[in-house]
């Protein structure tokens, strides 16, 4: 699979698998190249990196989320845990949905 025509080459890669020693080669190389900035994709300045930090500060403040101590029952933890990894995210989106649902707040009080 080695790139002698520098034309992109696009491969699926699963979950857990290993590059071929090719690929670590091509890698090393394409690593130890130079960074060329062109005229589509020009070096950034240092306020142009100073302004892409702020605004990504600003998002990440606007994303956060507060943490709430909350009691549930055993049973729905053990569900919500049986979802996997993520399941507190899980519950959250749960509670998004199920709050913007009238019937659903009807409902549960």
């Amino acid at each position: 699979m080695a790139n002698t025509n520098n034309k992109l080459i696009k491969k699926k890669i699963q979950k857990g698998q290993k590059p071929t020693d090719e690929q670590i080669r091509e890698i090393e190389l394409a690593a130890a190249k130079p960074i060329e900035p062109d005229n589509e994709a020009p070096e950034l300045t240092v306020d142009q990196y100073r302004e892409m930090a702020e605004i990504a500060k600003a998002e990440r403040l606007k994303s956060k989320k507060p943490v709430v101590a909350i009691r549930i029952s055993p049973d729905t933890l053990a569900r919500a845990k049986a979802t996997g990894k993520g399941y507190t995210g899980f519950l959250s989106r749960l509670l998004d949905n199920a709050i913007k649902d009238p019937d659903m707040v009807a409902k549960s009080i």
